[in-house]
């Protein structure tokens, strides 16, 4: 769980306190332990007739720590005045839930029912498993309801700054904010299809798949889809148990992010600032049958190698569509640092 700020205006002041406390006391620092300044190019599309193209920079933040924290602020006000001389709109800063967290200190080692496991067991702590989202697995509270209490904590804290300097805030939905299942604990490689997530134990119990295994030959992560029995062409993905399974499984995710959104919107409620979420552009394999469903869309599927079947191209039609439908606002950025100016005209085309 992660609040990414966006901001045009630097609330970092060297005349006050360098400390900042939620109002039970525990310690919300945000602190600039390594600054990295990563180019980030922000496209909106509100319908067809209207866009517009903000340039912000991505302060990337690795935790807190106390030490040396007034030298980082100046130097963080040094680069947040050239950032502005520059020409940016502004800045995004991620505040993590487990860096500031008081009194709940998730015990993996401990716990391993709570966060993602794969069919051979493999564990994936990026993220709480959302087969846990309405269990009181924290103390007493469920994981919606600690990031609620965080969000109110940070609402209190900052109140004085939102719609004014915060002017958005970007809810952290899954493993890097991002609406989607973790990624493998370093043995996926691009493009292999990765492997489900979703045999912990409260997701299997979820899913109804008790007896049935969950997927059988859906094979590892770095294997192609042509490879597999349950993903290749008319594999067992197209029988009425792997409709069920690809159902439940995609479904879980946007349930998932409406739990958290739907508490985000109750706690900033009269902010004026602007809420909003990420989704990750997973464009590999997606000329194919099976697709596992905006980030990323400074690619060309041209640039990609044939056997990965990719379209970012296509993806992001698809997604500009859905959300012209839901008559929505979609923000897209890229997932790479890109200097030149064929990058720069994908993210505008």
């Amino acid at each position: 769980m992660a609040l990414t700020l966006r901001s045009s205006t630097s609330f970092i002041n060297l005349e006050e306190t360098k400390i900042f406390k939620t109002p039970d006391d525990s310690l919300a620092t945000i602190c600039f332990a390594r600054m990295r300044l990563s180019s980030l190019s922000r496209f909106q599309a509100r319908n067809s007739r209207s866009v517009s193209m903000q340039d912000q920079a991505w302060l990337s933040i690795t935790g807190q720590k106390k030490n040396n924290s007034e030298e980082r602020e100046k130097a963080m006000n040094v680069s947040l005045m050239a950032l502005k001389n520059a020409g940016l709109e502004g800045v995004m800063v991620d505040a993590w839930w487990g860096s500031v967290e008081k009194d709940v200190k998730v015990q993996l080692g401990r716990n391993p029912d709570l966060i993602y496991t794969d069919r051979s067991g493999q564990r994936n702590p990026e993220y709480i498993s959302l087969g846990c989202d309405s269990l009181p697995v924290l103390r007493g509270r469920t994981p919606i309801q600690v990031y609620t209490d965080y969000m109110r904590s940070f609402r209190e804290r900052f109140r004085d700054y939102l719609g004014r300097v915060i002017v958005e805030i970007q809810v952290g939905l899954g493993p890097c904010g991002e609406l989607r299942y973790p990624e493998s604990n370093g043995t996926w490689k691009f493009p292999g299809i990765r492997e489900f997530q979703c045999y912990d134990k409260r997701q299997k119990q979820s899913g109804n798949m008790t007896g049935k295994g969950g997927t059988h030959d859906s094979r590892h992560y770095k294997q192609f889809p042509q490879e597999t029995g349950f993903l290749r062409k008319d594999g067992a993905w197209n029988t009425k148990y792997g409709q069920f399974f690809l159902e439940w499984y995609s479904g879980k995710l946007p349930e998932h992010g409406d739990r958290i959104l739907t508490a985000a919107k109750a706690t900033f409620r009269g902010t004026e600032t602007k809420l909003s979420g990420k989704v990750a552009g997973i464009h590999w394999h997606y000329r194919t049958s099976v697709q596992l469903r905006l980030h990323g869309n400074e690619r060309w599927g041209t640039t990609q190698p044939e056997y990965a079947n990719c379209s970012p191209e296509g993806l992001v039609r698809q997604v500009k569509m859905a959300t012209k439908t839901a008559q929505g606002e979609l923000t897209v950025e890229n997932a790479l640092e890109r200097y030149d100016a064929g990058g720069y005209a994908q993210v505008l085309e």
